[in-house]
């Protein structure tokens, strides 16, 4: 008799082969998967202890007293004192201080070193954008602060401003605003450009993530169609990404078929158990009451179990590779002595038999079973089933 291959997402019954109906599951569906968090770090160890200074001493930067930002506000809109003159492509100027300029920006840094002084301030021009973006920039500079309808507005504007001058703090706020209220499909893939120029990881993460999520409607959109022409290997690449998504999601379906299959195993052993040793409504041991076909089974397991148990019974079918039905059952007393730990006292039957028959099977048809085991055990997900598993390792086989 071959064992159970452990990698086949295939049902382990076939109810076609005998009258009535016959899944093991009473209910048709079984519960959705838990998503498990990453567990904190231990307590008292250096890694914590990092974070939590870090942490503290970010806190203590963003926290700054209101009356701090509007002094340094009411410093930009005044101009007091101010040494540099910011001019920009439609001939605005905007007075501003040298040392704050230098201070947050190392590329201003540079350009005021190199500044011309005309009436005893620096000249230097910031081109290529709106002269309100170019304000709404300084002031950032200053205080931090920005108006929400103006951000809206030149939030491009201002993350190419962040990335040529190098202003890391600015194209997070960017990076923010255009994550909450700009990005959509029909410019994702032009901002996933700029994102890509401006050095901005996770404004990128977030508009591939966007085009691979809804593929069929950005891919119609004028911005795909100009970027297939003047980018062809950023379409290549998005492409290849959008396999790789797919694959992925396959896989991942294809994983939770398998532990489905191997939760019904493991259930179907918990059945196989209860009713060879307490017995439960219509079938069970001789020196066991019985509970009646109107008890509640508190396994979803039982049903299925017990007709195939009476089928297994009864069927006259003694030739080999002859039902079906019976193999399955041979299948699951093999797979129940293999995971059962008291053989001496076990009423399942055949659990000691086929306890002494695992010492005369190959290497490689050992490994299978053993591999079965582990995969059934660790399908439960609590810890006894777990550490039971971990146990039993596959270059010693059961029984050795």
């Amino acid at each position: 008799m071959a064992p159970l291959e452990s990698g086949s997402s295939q049902p382990f019954f076939d109810s076609s082969a005998i009258d009535g109906p016959f899944d093991i599951y009473e209910c048709g569906t079984l519960a959705g998967t838990r998503v498990v968090p990453d567990p904190p770090p231990l307590p008292g160890t250096s890694y914590g202890k990092q974070r939590a200074s870090r942490k503290a001493k970010e806190t203590r930067c963003v926290h700054v007293p209101e009356e701090v930002q509007d002094c340094w506000n009411r410093l930009f809109l005044e101009g007091y004192q101010a040494d540099v003159r910011v001019s920009t492509d439609d001939g605005s100027e905007i007075l501003s201080h040298s040392c704050i300029l230098g201070i947050r920006s190392p590329v201003l840094r540079s350009m005021l070193e190199e500044a011309r002084v005309e009436d005893g301030l620096r000249n230097i021009l910031i081109s290529g954008v709106p002269s309100q973006a170019v304000r709404v920039f300084i002031r950032f500079l200053y205080s931090s602060r920005f108006e929400q309808d103006e951000m809206k507005k030149y939030a491009l504007h201002l993350l190419v401003l962040s990335h040529v001058y190098s202003v890391q703090s600015l194209k997070i706020v960017c990076t923010d605003q255009l994550e909450r209220f700009f990005l959509a499909p029909d410019n994702a893939v032009d901002v996933l450009q700029l994102a890509r120029l401006c050095d901005a990881p996770r404004l990128s993460l977030i508009c591939t993530r966007m085009i691979t999520g809804d593929f069929k409607t950005i891919s119609l959109s004028e911005g795909w169609k100009v970027m297939r022409r003047a980018n062809p290997s950023l379409e290549q690449e998005l492409l290849e990404f959008l396999v790789e998504v797919d694959t992925r999601r396959q896989e991942r379906a294809k994983r939770l078929e398998e532990k489905k299959v191997y939760l019904q195993l493991y259930e179907a052993m918990e059945a196989l158990v209860h009713i060879c040793r307490d017995g439960c409504r219509t079938i069970g041991p001789w020196d066991q009451k019985l509970k009646g076909s109107q008890a509640v089974c508190k396994f979803p397991a039982c049903k299925g179990i017990e007709l195939l148990v009476r089928h297994f019974s009864a069927c006259k079918m003694r030739v080999p590779r002859g039902c079906a039905n019976c193999k399955r059952m041979w299948q699951l007393l093999e797979l129940h002595s293999r995971m059962c730990s008291t053989p001496g006292t076990c009423r399942v039957p055949l659990c000691r038999h086929f306890k002494d028959k695992m010492r005369h099977r190959s290497k490689k048809e050992e490994i299978k079973w053993v591999l079965l085991v582990c995969k059934v055990l660790g399908s439960k997900g609590t810890i006894d089933s777990v550490l039971k598993a971990r146990k039993i390792s596959p270059l010693k086989p059961i029984g050795a």
